[in-house]
């Protein structure tokens, strides 16, 4: 059993007891957060597609921790101007285990 969700503009397959890596969420480790934009839902031979959402399908999930991505470099350079500009980014992560899939 599996559910595709949406969250933080992006689309995650998820299953119970798996951990996901998701754009930052509001809360501290050990928070429960539902996931209600659930895009697909599959049991077994049972497939049930939303348009765009499944009414009444949520997913909850735990959150383990919040961490931050790798390290992306930004480099600009302008040939024979003696311009150039550095900028680094981490990005914002949340790591949530998923505890159960629900469609009511």
């Amino acid at each position: 059993m599996f559910a595709v969700i949406k969250t933080g503009g992006k689309q995650y397959r998820v299953a119970a007891d798996e951990v996901i890596t998701v754009m930052s969420l509001a809360g501290d480790a050990g928070d429960k957060v539902t996931f209600g934009d659930v895009m697909m839902f599959v049991d077994g031979d049972t497939t049930k597609l939303g348009a765009p959402f499944l009414s009444g399908a949520t997913v909850s999930g735990e959150i383990v921790e919040h961490a931050r991505g790798p390290k992306v470099i930004a480099f600009k350079k302008r040939r024979r101007k003696n311009s150039k500009r550095k900028r680094g980014h981490r990005q914002d992560l949340t790591m949530v285990k998923i505890t159960g899939i629900s469609l009511s």
